[in-house]
């Protein structure tokens, strides 16, 4: 197999990336709509990890507002007209292919939000991957009741990151 690269996501991945979501997030299912909204209204957040095998991962993010949690499985409409993050949507990788490849695709979102001005990255951890994320950089923000109450749609365990930008 080649070596997975990651690669702007289009329309025609959508079913590829859906199969990958149901699989590592079966506990959060999201529309296959919602997604191809959030490629339509970021395609330079928005990656799949591809091989001459097929997709194996794939990365959605988009400008957003801090300490403001999109709804899970839920529309956007639009981009905030002064985002001041790059919301990291979801990042998800099939298991068998997961190490280091996280770290690739928070690089390339670290160039975009630079590029937009943008000096703040955030996102949502499930799973108990905090410790993942803060090997690229990530910090845990102390939840206060309103985020506390946003990040319960994420299941038990939710938390919530940001990276500072200026400070790398």
């Amino acid at each position: 197999m080649s070596k997975p690269h990651w690669r702007p996501a289009r329309a025609s991945d959508l079913p590829a990336i859906s199969a990958i979501a149901a699989r590592i997030h079966p506990a959060l299912p999201e529309r296959e709509e919602v997604l191809a909204e959030k490629i339509r209204l970021c395609p330079d957040g928005c990656s799949v990890l591809d091989t001459d095998q097929g997709i194996i991962g794939y990365g959605l993010a988009h400008p957003w507002m801090r300490y403001r949690i999109p709804p899970l499985d839920g529309f956007l409409r639009a981009l905030p007209d002064r985002a001041d993050c790059l919301y990291i949507h979801d990042v998800a990788v099939l298991p068998e292919f997961r190490g280091g490849v996280v770290r690739a695709y928070v690089g390339d979102i670290e160039k975009l939000a630079r590029a937009s001005r943008i000096r703040t990255l955030a996102l949502v951890s499930v799973y108990g991957m905090p410790p993942l994320w803060e090997r690229v950089g990530f910090r845990t923000v102390t939840a206060d009741a309103e985020l506390h109450a946003k990040l319960a749609s994420y299941g038990d365990g939710a938390t919530y990151m940001l990276r500072d930008l200026a400070a790398t």
